[in-house]
């Protein structure tokens, strides 16, 4: 995956833990909309490996 991507996933998370969901959901989709066929299963794998990222607190 590309590291705009996997910025702009880790950023979503920050969002999401900040309780700033709709900009969480905003930078989350629009990473997954420039993401190439081939980086989704990468992506999919990404947010399985990474849940707790999203749901810890800072």
């Amino acid at each position: 995956m590309r590291p705009q991507i996997r910025a702009a996933l880790e950023r979503s998370a920050e969002l999401t833990r900040s309780n700033r969901l709709v900009e969480a959901v905003q930078m989350g989709e629009a990473a997954m909309n420039r993401a190439t066929d081939d980086e989704q299963p990468e992506i999919q794998q990404w947010l399985t490996d990474h849940t707790d990222d999203f749901t810890r607190e800072d």
